[in-house]
């Protein structure tokens, strides 16, 4: 491999003074930082604090990623700290930590694999994971489809037997099981059928959905569901039943199989090990309407694959085979190749277990193989995105005590918490329980509390994608930023986040659109990392660390060959937010809020300031001119409202600036380029109290130096 040599344009040239800064006689826009001693804001080490997320990566690529040239590159940007992502649980698979271990029926190499905590002379180097056989879900990341719907009598879906009394010592009835089925329109419904496996339900309703949204999401309160007038059956015996569900028709599109009591019968696997035996599990789910003469007009397609109706369950049973393994769906990079590659930098690391498809006995087994390497481990994250995969905070809940236990058992010192969820602008809600309680979060503390473990929940992580959903995003997009970011802070501290724990947002980005042809995704960084910081989160991971060849969007463009073609917006943006901004060293800045009166005719906040005090006393505070096309002069004032003074910078101030001077795309189709494409420009200026600071349309830019009197 080749790393081509940088070229820098001539606005990497330092600039002195004189051409940097306006008169005294432009009109004053103020930013004002609330730079009193007891004021602060949050305080934080960027070398723990600012980092960047690790996922699975595609087959073939680790070696090429995480080794040099191509990590040093990665490094240069300046993320400190690195959260790895559970993506296996995402496509609903069964994640092999370690390829080393045994399966709860060795015979035939099936059941419940446990890796081996053991550590042996042989590095793990890959992981790899297999797709669940028992699934119930259509969508989700992958190319996986649901069991329920695919025509195939002999396969079926089966719940997670650890959501089971036998587990959980809970009755079944407080953690109901279900499957949901998506017509994909309203159809007039009279009936079901179900071919129901072992082991299936005794007591179960077959409801529908009033609301005219999705069960999710943006319709998860808009509506509720109702059991059919004659769909509660309370004496199930299995086998394969029609059941006329009202003696008219009721247009519906949702339904939903809500089960509260077990045959526990043992499925196809045998009875020689009890998970085989408890929980639900359906082969064959079709819905439409029943004829007076009893023909039945199924209005379900049945297909192996995404074509088929779609359907959601509540859990998977992690049961799977050998034969199941599939390494082409990529590699969730083994463990030993990860901190010993360097991408850690050895730092403290965030890691996860698998949690919704895995044992109790294999995630402690991860931890504490960990330990026993001495590699550095900071949080441990249960699970991926329980939220996104619709489970409900009290079933989360049971696993998560379950695994905390067995955990703690192998390694007490482990620090716990979660769930992480997906990226959302409000609070993540479900259906209601008894009490009519919606929120996820503040159900999910409650049964910690019910149940005394609170204790186990030591921090509160989260997602963050604000235009995940968007293939393109306008100039006006970026201004929304910090007020989502307070919000959303705001809403899980109102809904139950217990404030004495921190909490963490570890895995984000601007989303769909963020492409390389403006520097539109390397604002929103800057302004969101500032935000987020002010809102007092203990840390914050980049998400897209890791680049890929032929990949226009990543964080560095490289060729086939993995040679560095370029330096995108967000790359270069990370460089002044890391380096710049803050010192790069293992020490506290305290952060205080500023405020800024630079605005639009319609009151839009065109300019953001975010302030630091440094280890080295040098203040410094990063302002992003959102403004697309003009520049702006700008006062800085630092209030103390404990003394009623006002200060200023003075003396030399460093200006450091990326924006839209300093990196222009050039669109030629396959061969578009940048160029420039960074570096920041440097200069210097003069601080004083009637100093106007310039700047640049569209840009990022790091004032720092010490305040006078």
């Amino acid at each position: 491999m080749i790393i081509q040599a940088r070229k820098w344009s001539v606005s990497a040239c330092l600039v002195t003074s004189s051409l940097l800064w306006v008169s005294s006689k432009a009109p004053s826009q103020i930013i004002t930082i609330d730079a009193a001693p007891s004021h602060v804001a949050n305080t934080f080490s960027p070398v723990r604090s600012l980092g960047a997320a690790i996922d699975r990566l595609r087959t073939g690529t680790p070696d090429h990623l995480l080794t040099d040239p191509v990590l040093k590159e990665i490094l240069g940007a300046g993320w400190q700290t690195v959260t790895y992502r559970q993506n296996t649980e995402l496509m609903v698979e069964a994640w092999h930590w370690n390829p080393n271990g045994t399966w709860s029926d060795g015979g035939k190499q099936q059941g419940y694999f446990v890796g081996s905590a053991e550590p042996t002379a042989e590095m793990i180097r890959h992981s790899w994971a297999a797709p669940l056989p028992h699934r119930g879900f259509s969508r989700g990341d992958g190319n996986g489809w649901s069991r329920l719907t695919d025509g195939d009598p002999n396969s079926y879906w089966k719940s997670n037997p650890y959501l089971t009394k036998a587990f959980t010592g809970e009755d079944d009835s407080l953690h109901p099981q279900w499957v949901m089925i998506d017509l994909g329109s309203q159809a007039p419904v009279n009936a079901i059928r179900i071919a129901w496996a072992e082991p299936y339900a005794k007591h179960y309703s077959v409801q529908f959905w009033t609301g005219a949204l999705e069960p999710f999401y943006d319709g998860t309160t808009k509506g509720t569901w109702q059991t059919f007038p004659l769909g509660a059956i309370t004496e199930g015996k299995g086998g394969t039943v029609t059941l006329k569900l009202v003696s008219w028709m009721i247009p519906a599109r949702y339904l939903r199989i809500w089960m509260t009591e077990s045959s526990n019968t043992c499925d196809t696997h045998g009875s020689a090990d009890k998970r085989n035996c408890v929980g639900y599990a359906i082969n064959e789910l079709y819905v439409g309407a029943l004829s007076p003469d009893g023909q039945f007009n199924d209005y379900v397609t049945h297909f192996p694959s995404r074509n088929q109706t779609v359907t959601w369950p509540s859990s998977v049973d992690p049961w799977h085979a050998v034969s199941d393994m599939d390494e082409s769906r990529g590699d969730q990079v083994g463990f030993d190749f990860f901190f010993t590659s360097g991408v850690t930098r050895g730092l403290p690391t965030m890691v996860p277990i698998a949690m919704l498809y895995s044992t109790p006995e294999d995630a402690a087994n991860e931890i504490a193989y960990l330990y026993k390497r001495h590699y550095p481990i900071s949080w441990i994250e249960m699970g991926e995105e329980a939220d996104g995969q619709h489970m409900l905070p009290e079933d989360y809940g049971a696993l998560y005590l379950q695994f905390a236990t067995a955990i703690h058992r192998l390694v007490p010192e482990t620090k716990l918490g979660g769930p992480p969820f997906e990226g959302t602008f409000d609070d993540v809600e479900v259906w209601p329980d008894a009490a009519g309680k919606v929120s996820w979060l503040g159900r999910f503390v409650d049964y910690l509390k019910a149940h005394s473990r609170l204790n186990d929940f030591t921090f509160f992580s989260f997602e963050h994608y604000p235009y995940q959903d968007k293939p393109t995003y306008s100039w006006a997009d970026l201004y929304p930023e910090p007020d989502y970011v307070r919000h959303i802070v705001q809403v899980w501290k109102d809904n139950g986040l217990p404030p004495n724990i921190p909490f963490f947002m570890t895995e984000g980005n601007i989303g769909g659109g963020a492409g390389p042809s403006t520097v539109k995704s390397a604002l929103w960084l800057a302004d969101y990392v500032g935000s987020m910081m002010t809102a007092g989160a203990g840390a914050t991971y980049f998400f897209h660390y890791m680049p890929s060849p032929d990949r226009i969007n990543g964080f560095l463009m490289l060729d086939e060959k993995y040679n560095v073609l370029g330096y995108p917006p967000q790359y270069l943006a990370t460089q002044v937010i890391t380096k710049e901004w803050v010192q790069p060293v293992d020490a506290p800045h305290k952060l205080f809020k500023a405020s800024s009166d630079v605005t639009d005719a319609a009151g839009t906040l065109l300019v953001t300031a975010y302030a630091v005090e440094r280890p080295d006393g040098q203040w410094s505070v990063m302002l992003v001119n959102r403004d697309q096309y003009n520049d702006h002069a700008v006062k800085i004032v630092f209030n103390d409202a404990e003394t009623g003074h006002d200060r200023h910078f003075s003396g030399r101030v460093d200006r450091i600036t990326f924006g839209s001077a300093e990196y222009t795309w050039h669109p030629q189709g396959e061969r578009g380029h940048a160029d420039p494409d960074g570096p920041p420009s440097k200069s210097t200026v003069s601080g004083g109290t009637e100093t106007l600071y310039k700047l640049s349309m569209a840009s990022i830019t790091v004032l720092r130096g010490s305040i006078g009197d």
